[in-house]
């Protein structure tokens, strides 16, 4: 994302040049939802001196009332103007980390802990973290009352055009406001399923990453609303058709440049990225519950529909858990594959940057690649290549993290513990719904 940092006086010219009449003070919850502190702009001085608190016991995994106390403190580095109108003067935002009374970083804060994370790679002398990611939605129809059916608005397939893909009008206006808002959109095109896009944008380190895929949904959501149509991230809203993923695409770097580019081996891949890759591999059944975070993540996460399932890497195969694109040289990076829209970006970011990170730490063996097509290799097959599963349930996936002590430091105490209980009660209210499928099933018995 291409952006001017501004200074807290010229942030003050511009919102009375742009007559900007409203500021979004957003943070992000622990389960990915962006929250925000909305406050007149003739505010601006006490936001740009650090004084605007909210309360953080009413915010899923902050903090008890006894603690309720929270500061927001603005990124100055996030402020841009949306360009979108209002009838009340135009709004702008600034992104937020979340601080304690006594000025220190609220740990319960994703994008804090995320820092934090950057911060120990940047130690062991890493410049950057970069990510590409590959969000993909579902654009349903709005029914009368502007609630959201499951009627899709087109029949297309895999990059089909107009007519086919109607959806193509609202997806060229969402790449269109990316673009004012500063957004390097590399592609756009129809994705698999019916009434499913993806768009992709320009890759950036951790932190920016983290927040340009929250600005990303908020403005897919925004301008989906303009079309009469309603944009869902969640991982698998239709049976028996693809479900949605979020491809994190990724690379380190050093003072010599992309640390996973060697170009004196066959493959061209550093020792690096292969202890990178075998740290992922390592820890993947414990990441799987920070990038499928739902219950439904795991309705995705099944063989037929091109999510992995298996834990393997290849340097050409779309089947395992790890792709290693073509591209070398600067543009050498690693994709992982499992990951969902449905992901707390500053959460999932910080457990795959430590997950590999551990791999070069303990120098980890690197499995062979597997170059076949695993869904069409037995389960005998399987085991001889020592190919496993990733969890098949949001439940199986919990009780991998709570054994993992590198995914969960990644998170750190307060919001590991957090996650942990508020995925535990997701779970325990989905295992005593009865479904559809199961009176189906079992109501003549």
């Amino acid at each position: 994302m291409v952006k001017k940092v501004y200074t807290a006086t010229e942030i003050k010219q511009i919102i009375l040049d742009e007559n900007v009449q409203f500021l979004r003070l957003m943070f992000t919850d622990i389960n990915g939802v962006i929250k925000n502190v909305e406050v007149p702009a003739d505010q601006i001085d006490k936001v740009l001196g650090n004084k605007v608190m909210f309360d953080g016991s009413s915010i899923d995994g902050f903090v008890r009332i006894e603690e309720s106390d929270m500061l927001l403190i603005p990124d100055l580095s996030t402020f841009l103007i949306f360009p979108w109108g209002s009838e009340h003067g135009k709004v702008a935002r600034l992104i937020c980390d979340i601080f304690t009374p006594e000025g220190e970083p609220f740990m319960g804060d994703p994008r804090n802990n995320l820092r934090r994370v950057v911060d120990q790679m940047k130690a062991e002398g890493y410049s950057s973290f970069n990510i590409g990611p590959e969000p993909e939605f579902f654009l349903f129809k709005l029914d009368a009352n502007n609630k959201p059916t499951l009627d899709l608005n087109d029949d297309g397939g895999y990059f089909d055009f107009a007519p086919v893909d109607l959806g193509e009008n609202c997806r060229r206006d969402i790449v269109l406001e990316l673009e004012k808002m500063g957004f390097e959109v590399e592609a756009s095109h129809h994705e698999v399923a019916p009434g499913q896009h993806e768009i992709d944008f320009k890759y950036a380190d951790a932190v920016e990453a983290a927040d340009n895929i929250q600005t990303f949904k908020l403005v897919v959501k925004t301008i989906a609303r303009k079309h009469g149509l309603h944009a869902t991230f969640m991982p698998k809203p239709l049976e028996g058709i693809a479900g949605s993923g979020m491809h994190i695409n990724m690379s380190l770097s050093n003072s010599a440049g992309n640390a996973f580019y060697d170009e004196k081996t066959p493959d061209k891949l550093s020792e690096t990225a292969k202890h990178f890759i075998a740290g992922l591999l390592t820890h993947s059944r414990a990441l799987t519950a920070i990038n499928n975070p739902t219950v439904n993540s795991y309705k995705r996460l099944v063989p037929g529909f091109e999510a992995p399932v298996y834990v393997a890497w290849s340097g050409h195969n779309r089947s395992p858990l790890i792709r290693v694109p073509q591209a070398r040289g600067l543009s050498t990076r690693l994709e992982l594959r499992s990951v969902d829209p449905a992901a707390n970006p500053y959460l999932a970011i910080a457990a795959i940057l430590a997950s590999g990170l551990s791999g070069l730490h303990d120098n980890l063996p690197t499995p062979e690649p597997i170059d076949r097509n695993i869904y069409g290799m037995t389960s005998a097959e399987r085991h001889a290549a020592h190919i496993t599963d990733l969890p098949s349930t949001l439940h199986n996936a919990l009780k991998s993290l709570e054994k993992d002590d590198i995914v969960k430091d990644a998170l750190g105490s307060h919001l590991y513990q957090s996650f942990l209980d508020s995925k535990q009660l997701e779970w325990d209210s989905y295992r005593q719904t009865v479904s559809d499928w199961e009176r189906e099933q079992y109501l003549s018995l």
